[in-house]
């Protein structure tokens, strides 16, 4: 160490915190650390010259009058609002942001010499509290709403302040470090001062500023939006990064009615030239924003788009859409229930049309059509009060039945694929029962998937990314599925006839762009901004984003701690959390309503569990619902081996219940065919839901696995509906011997034997235990270890593959897909069910039986625990 030069023992000073135990290595670095050049190079180059005399200030005993006298000369700032914190501090005066003993380790002659170069510089400076110029212009701060007549700090006091006094923070605890943007923001004047004393504006404050010069004054004067104009091209010309941004054009947008200066000021800009956007465009694509959220059917939230697109006008379909929902969204609750009233009867309902027919005549947004009903009645937020449009639809676009029957007909057709429609399924089909026959053949006819509909297994994106048309989970609480933008935007609905069924090719719709999910801009603040923004070129990504937060929600937020942002954002008001939902406040997953109404073991519940299994739906795989004609539990849809060779071949996870049900005793099923009909799975075959939910073969075969009692053949299924059809023309069955366990008594003809009769009888135990049968949770468990073994075998040749294509002594993990991870984990769970319920009925030296058909040897095969040999010595 004592070999190196003095340039390269400064540079290793400079990189130290605590820089004390490396002086002590040697009596040379130890006499070279004393130098004050050295020191006074250590606080430059470490810190800055703005900060550089707050951390040398700090280091009492580094400190000299020497090393002040090099810091000042070599560019150090000293600025008046420092010395008066170091001088509170000194004096025992609390200074809130500084939490250590700082200037308190200087010797008293050397702070006295630091006093007097100040008084030099600055001459008499104010030491009474609240006198210090970070309190001045905090109370121009606390002013800024005020007009400039009624505020304490003047502009000649300020800009003193910043100009004669070199105000500058000096430290990143101060928190006038944050705060000076929103100075600069009230004065633009004051940013070539602020730059002579080394202050840089950086771009992530861009938003922060211009929010607080738009934010609404505590006391409306008429000169506001003068004020805000002259403010904006003032910063605009002194620093060219500073412009205003689409995002928070979009927030003043939001508050053009609470805040008519700011927007009034906004309009003025965009005409003066001065945005380097077009505003019109910004309400065009906010306005297409509340298509896909809950927010629509918010009063404040229509006045505010009708009252923009009054100012901005448009012939894009989206935003006449929008329009038309925030007319016909107004007040749903007079509306009766009961489709099948008429303006003649009901008061409520001819207010509502009238009501309706005013505010679009005052858009300018008619005439409307039939595509126009449509496309409304097919809106996510449309209530369950929806009989008014029809009604306007029929009495004021006077429609005949036949196009009122073709509305209603696309309208259920539509609802199909959007997942919380199924309210208003329900009340169409009560209403107009014909559609009941249109919606199970288009089910059957367009949306069937088998595994030839599904991307082939080698694609591991296209299996990754694919999605089921129906039965998308809305909330997104499971897997996000490739058809979102399907499910939560008014779907263009051809006008075809409803008897053409389109084949389906099982690769599902296109995946869309969600406008919660477009990339955020650059500023912080901005991170939770929901918006769509067009790539028109490359600086649209500078405008920033577009979202539905209003200017006063975003202020909160700017003026939060970041750590408190995330809880704020949950619990700050319905207009910024709840309405940007996607999905309406009470809903009723479409996949359920199918299965309720065309009962369990239907074709078309059959077909809706098969993507509500690819789609991982949650609330239709088991969502129980009530039976409409009893207050009984409507049994659920069964589950088959074909659901587990679809998630294999997507490599998804199953999700829990299914195994939930195996463990329940399901019966087991290759697929829908063995316990339907070719009739009912092409739909020429009738399968009234009422009869099928009274009368339904799952009542009497998906009993509990309490005893094995043999289930149907596993030859295939044709056997399984054989059996199921024997089953059926014998009639009722005889009770299993689970029922007669739970019996705490027999009757049995010609015995008084009171050990038979308390059901002791050796014999019948041990015809018991010889009755021994495959159960329904050993053939899943059997059914399920073969399917394990092959995706072993799939990973095993993926591994050589992958091993095989790697260079040399590079090691390569190869990741198991997730049905393959979660197939592992649960099957020996399920044995484990499986053994404890044969235990519970055959006694504990029950045989460990293997069901599995094969002899191979595999590392997921389920073992027992050998008993271990007693060593016998010689």
């Amino acid at each position: 160490m004592d070999r190196l030069c003095d340039e390269i023992l400064q540079l290793i000073l400079n990189e130290l915190n605590a820089p004390a135990p490396f002086t002590l290595v040697s009596k040379r670095i130890h006499e070279f650390s004393q130098d004050p050049y050295v020191r006074a190079s250590y606080f430059l180059a470490r810190y800055g010259h703005i900060q550089a005399l707050y951390w040398a200030l700090g280091r009492g005993k580094l400190l000299n009058e020497r090393v002040i006298d090099i810091l000042l000369s070599s560019g150090a700032h000293l600025s008046r609002y420092l010395v008066q914190c170091a001088m509170h501090h000194y004096f025992r005066t609390h200074v809130p942001f500084i939490k250590t003993r700082w200037v308190r380790t200087i010797p008293l002659p050397v702070f006295s010499y630091f006093l007097s170069i100040a008084a030099r510089m600055y001459g008499d400076i104010p030491v009474a509290k609240g006198e210090d110029d970070g309190c001045i212009l905090s109370l121009l701060l606390k002013q800024s709403r005020f007009p400039n007549e009624y505020r304490a700090a003047q502009w000649e006091q300020v800009r003193d302040v910043v100009e004669k006094y070199k105000f500058i923070p000096f430290s990143d605890r101060d928190p006038m470090m944050a705060q000076f943007p929103l100075v600069l923001a009230i004065e633009p004047r004051l940013l070539p001062y602020a730059r002579l004393n080394g202050f840089n504006m950086d771009r992530k404050y861009r938003n922060f500023v211009f929010r607080r010069m738009f934010e609404k004054p505590m006391i409306m004067f008429e000169s506001r939006a003068d004020e805000i104009v002259r403010n904006v091209r003032e910063l605009s010309r002194l620093d060219p990064d500073m412009f205003l941004s689409r995002t928070v054009a979009a927030e003043i947008c939001m508050e053009a009615k609470n805040n008519e200066p700011a927007y009034t000021a906004l309009k003025r800009l965009d005409t003066e030239g001065v945005l380097r956007f077009a505003l019109s465009s910004v309400v065009h694509d906010l306005i297409k924003l509340f298509l896909n959220t809950r927010s629509i059917t918010m009063h404040y939230t229509a006045g505010v788009l009708r009252a923009l697109y009054k100012d901005f006008p448009s012939e894009n379909p989206t935003v006449r859409l929008v329009l038309l929902l925030t007319i016909f969204l107004s007040d749903p609750t007079a509306i009766p229930f009961n489709l099948a009233l008429t303006s003649a009867t009901s008061t409520a309902l001819a207010r509502y049309i009238e009501s309706c027919h005013e505010g679009i005549e005052e858009m300018g947004l008619g005439p409307l059509t039939r595509k126009d009903i449509t496309e409304i009645l097919l809106s996510k937020f449309v209530p369950d009060r929806f009989g008014g449009i029809l009604t306007y639809a029929r009495e004021t676009l006077v429609f005949d039945k036949r196009e009122m029957d073709g509305i209603v007909t696309d309208v259920a057709l539509g609802c199909l694929e959007i997942g919380c429609k199924g309210k208003m399924l329900k009340k169409l089909v009560d209403a107009y029962p014909f559609l009941s026959d249109l919606i199970a053949e288009r089910l059957l006819k367009k949306y069937r998937i088998g595994l030839d509909d599904l991307p082939p297994p080698e694609d591991e994106k296209a299996c990754r990314d694919y999605g089921a048309p129906l039965c998308a989970d809305f909330t997104m609480r499971g897997r996000p599925v490739a058809n979102v933008e399907g499910t939560t935007a008014g779907p263009d609905v051809q006008m075809a006839e409803p008897d053409v069924a389109e084949p389906h090719n099982g690769e599902g719709p296109v995946p869309g762009d969600d406008a919660a999910d477009v990339a955020m801009a650059e500023s912080d603040d901005d991170e939770d901004a929901e918006g769509l923004e067009p790539a028109d070129d490359a600086d649209d990504e500078d405008l920033g984003t577009i979202g539905q937060d209003t200017l006063s929600a975003m202020i909160r937020k700017d003026e939060m701690p970041a750590r408190r942002r995330r809880s704020h954002e949950l619990y700050t008001n319905y207009h910024d959390s709840i309405g940007k939902l996607s999905y309406p406040a009470d809903c009723m997953q479409v996949g359920t309503w199918i299965q309720n109404h065309y009962g369990h073991l239907s074709a078309a519940a059959a077909l809706v569990r098969i993507h509500a299994v690819i789609n991982q739906n949650y609330a239709v795989l088991h969502g129980q619902s009530f039976a409409s004609d009893s207050h009984h539990l409507a049994p659920r849809v069964p589950t088959t081996l074909k659901h587990f060779k679809i998630l294999a071949r997507l490599g998804r996870g199953p999700n829990m219940g299914l195994y939930e049900d195996i463990e329940m005793g399901t019966e087991f099923y290759f697929s829908e065919e063995d316990y339907l009909s070719q009739e009912e799975l092409a739909g020429t075959a009738a399968a009234p839901a009422k009869k099928r939910r009274t009368r339904s073969k799952s009542e009497q075969a998906i009993k509990s696995e309490a005893s094995p009692t043999p289930g149907p053949s596993s030859a295939g299924p044709s056997g399984s509906r054989q059996a199921s059809g024997s089953q059926q023309q014998q009639g009722k069955k005889r009770p299993r011997r689970s029922v007669a366990s739970t019996v705490k008594s027999y009757v049995i003809p010609d015995s008084d034997d009171d050990g038979i009769m308390d059901g002791r009888d050796d014999g019948l135990q041990k015809f018991a235990k010889k009755r021994k049968a495959e159960t329904n949770t050993q053939q899943w468990i059997k059914h399920l270890t073969l399917l394990l073994k092959d995706e072993q075998k799939k990973y095993n040749e993926k591994k050589r593959r992958v091993h095989a294509a790697t260079p040399p002594g590079a090691r390569v993990k190869v990741t198991k897909t997730e049905f393959h991870r979660s197939l592992a984990a649960n099957l020996p769970r399920l044995r484990r069910v499986d053994r404890a319920k044969r235990e519970k009925l055959y006694g504990a030296d029950v045989a460990d039986e293997d069901y599995s058909e094969s002899d191979e040897d595999d590392e997921y095969q389920y073992r027992t625990t050998r008993a271990k040999r007693r060593k016998v010595e010689d």
